[in-house]
């Protein structure tokens, strides 16, 4: 990986505040409000910072103006950065005392991994630190450091290098990391290191994490709330791995006479856990429908109705009675324990009703015991819903594509979510910006279909006006949800990105559009340079299948990054298998966001070859020494000298351009952004 120089601020403290995709940001719009006057003012800050998305979207502009003026400096005075940040600072602490409480997010998932304020919950690094010793502890290369003490500094220490957090990702979602791919030494170098946070980071960003705001040089550094915040996203999605109707088909007795099972299908994993809690207890007696898993779990006693109606051996009328929260707390705990579910949550964090630790709680419990029917005739029903595999594949890697671009709304299921067309739209306006015309787009949520079929219509425009391919396509067609045309679509709207990008990059192109042709002389010429005979004919080519040409072009961008000792011949499924799953472990290793899985490169998709090939050359377009020939393994490590010009995030992936929002997403025009309401 290249060397990384980031944003540096001479206060430490005021340095230890921000990430450094935070300083890089903020630097970038201080820099341009100082371009358009030549400085900035004190009286310039109101207009500055209140075009800041994370201000504007709590305070008002007139609130912002008179927290900046409690201060006694004179308005004319120029500022410099480091003014600006504690201004900015300032401004945040406001916010979050202004949302208070009621900054809790229960849809986990879709929280980015930064905070109003840097700070970390003990509860929850508790919990975490239980759940690695749990599933960890066993682990060949980290059982000589655990367990931890969730009291010290132990968790964040060892996760420096990396490891730890690729062996998380891995318990989550096994098989998403290679673990040849990952350095284990117990001493590595600082180029090992940040190999292993790309791997950590483009391999969360493959399981559904949302990591829109933390780069590898923020691991390096070692920040707490960025680690918490990512291991307990990896944390959830394991717990909630199994809430959906493949892998837990009685949830279909979940669904009500008059409604549809999509309708079940396109809910987010905590919004099923939610129903799947209110229908117990519906079936209990309880009255009050629960919304959250924070305020309204605080008293204690939904949980006690849903422990009672699961597991009514180990009931004790006692927690139904007791008044006092805490000790109906204790109660419910005590329960839990004679369930063997007492994990993740203690007294104090039901009353001060913790969201994730609450989430995690029932979680725990849905997995022990779900309590759901096993009629046979409703499991029937639910294994037969067609399941198209590759379209499955197809769906699941736009889903984490654009959710990886660090648009507003965040994607559960693709073809249910894109259907009112304002998702499109989005994508639309992060890809291409200023295509959407955001006066005549209607945010969710939307009730007249006509509005639906508006968005939808011009997401056809627009996809026309960029040469999509789309004869005989028309809003309604997205509207009512007609998968092969969504799936054509996004897969248009995809190579439009990567193409878009790698033409950015390639400077000496003058302007000339990148073809999939390019991409495909690219890759050969690459390997041919190294001496290889390997060759691609086309993204469809059937040799590719036992995946070497890849490894050869990894090889040639970056010599050190292939292990040979552990490459396979390819001729069976399990060594076409074994390559597969190691080529994507190295290109993420490498820095390439990808979202492919191990059977697109043996069943040789075109799709996602393309992206494969894609992501890979542009990387190493970002390289200084793209136009030499390749370098020796033993050849020094280049140095990337990151200016606040740099737009994309120092791992160079392939939709940092897009997947870590620069400038013109926290400081956006008019045209940028969708309007905060309903035009």
């Amino acid at each position: 990986m290249a060397g990384f120089f980031g944003v540096i601020v001479s206060d430490p403290w005021l340095q230890s505040q921000f990430t450094q995709f935070e300083l890089r940001s903020l630097q970038s719009n201080f820099m341009s409000a100082k371009r358009e006057s030549g400085r900035v003012t004190v009286q310039d800050l109101p207009s500055v910072l209140a075009k800041l998305k994370a201000l504007r979207e709590t305070l008002e502009g007139e609130e912002i103006s008179e927290i900046l003026g409690e201060s006694d400096a004179d308005t004319g005075q120029e500022i410099d950065f480091e003014a600006f940040l504690r201004a900015y600072l300032t401004l945040q602490n406001r916010a979050t005392v202004k949302l208070g409480a009621n900054n809790h997010s229960w849809e986990f998932l879709k929280a980015t991994t930064t905070t109003l304020l840097h700070t970390i919950s003990e509860s929850e690094k508790a919990a975490y630190v239980a759940h690695i010793n749990s599933y960890l502890g066993e682990d060949p290369f980290l059982k000589e450091y655990l367990p931890l003490d969730p009291t010290t500094n132990d968790l964040f220490n060892l996760a420096k290098d990396g490891v730890l957090l690729c062996k998380l990702i891995n318990v989550a979602v096994p098989g998403t990391i290679d673990e040849r791919a990952i350095n284990t030494k117990k001493i590595i170098n600082p180029w090992e290191r940040n190999e292993n946070h790309s791997l950590c980071l483009n391999s969360a960003k493959a399981i559904g994490c949302t990591v829109v705001n933390i780069g590898t040089q923020d691991l390096i550094e070692g920040r707490p709330h960025l680690f918490l915040g990512l291991i307990s996203q990896i944390i959830k999605i394991q717990l909630l791995a199994d809430l959906n109707l493949k892998k837990t088909p009685q949830l279909v007795e979940l669904v009500d006479d008059g409604k549809d099972v999509e309708e079940l299908m396109s809910l987010s994993p905590e919004k099923v856990l939610l129903r799947w809690m209110n229908f117990h207890l519906k079936k209990a007696g309880y009255k009050k429908p629960l919304n959250n898993f924070s305020s309204d779990v605080k008293d204690g006693e939904a949980y006690a109705y849903l422990l009672n109606v699961l597991a009514p051996e180990h009931c004790s009328p006692a927690t139904l009675d007791t008044k006092d929260p805490s000790e109906r707390a204790k109660l419910i705990l005590e329960h839990a324990e004679r369930m063997n579910c007492k994990r993740y949550l203690t007294p104090k964090d039901i009353v001060e009703g913790s969201p994730n630790l609450n989430l995690a709680f029932v979680a725990h419990i849905f997995h022990h015991r779900n309590g759901l029917s096993v009629d046979s005739k409703k499991i029937s029903f639910a294994e037969m819903m067609p399941d198209d595999v590759l379209v499955s594949r197809e769906e699941r890697a736009f889903r984490l594509w654009i959710n990886s671009l660090g648009i507003a709304t965040f994607v559960n299921n693709v073809f249910e979510d894109v259907r009112n067309g304002w998702v499109l739209l989005e994508v639309l306006d992060k890809i291409s910006p200023g295509s959407v015309n955001w006066r005549h787009a209607s945010k969710p949520p939307i009730k007249l279909p006509f509005r639906k079929v508006e968005n939808c219509n011009q997401v056809v425009r627009i996809g026309k006006e960029l040469k999509f391919s789309l004869v005989n396509v028309a809003g309604h067609d997205i509207m009512q949800g007609n998968k092969k045309l969504i799936l054509a679509y996004l897969w248009q709207l995809m190579r439009f990105n990567i193409l878009q990008l790698l033409k950015n990059l390639r400077s000496h192109s003058e302007g000339k559009e990148v073809t999939d042709a390019d991409i495909l002389d690219w890759a050969n010429d690459r390997v041919r340079r190294t001496g290889r005979t390997s060759r691609m004919e086309s993204f469809r080519d059937r040799t590719l299948s036992n995946g070497l040409f890849f490894l050869e072009l990894l090889s040639s961008v970056e010599p050190r990054v292939v292990n040979w000792n552990i490459v396979t011949k390819g001729v069976s499924e399990d060594e076409k298998r074994l390559n597969a799953t190691y080529i994507i472990s190295v290109a993420r290793k490498l820095g390439c966001s990808i979202f492919l899985l191990p059977e697109d490169i043996m069943e040789v998709n075109q799709k996602m070859i393309l992206t494969l090939t894609a992501s890979i050359m542009f990387w190493s377009l970002q390289q200084p020494s793209e136009d030499s020939e390749p370098s020796a393994p033993e050849e020094a490590v280049p140095q990337r000298v990151v200016t606040p010009s740099d737009g994309g995030e120092d791992d160079g992936s392939l939709t940092d351009g897009l997947s870590n929002p620069n400038i013109g997403d926290d400081i956006s025009s008019e045209n940028e952004n969708p309007p905060e309401e309903d035009p």
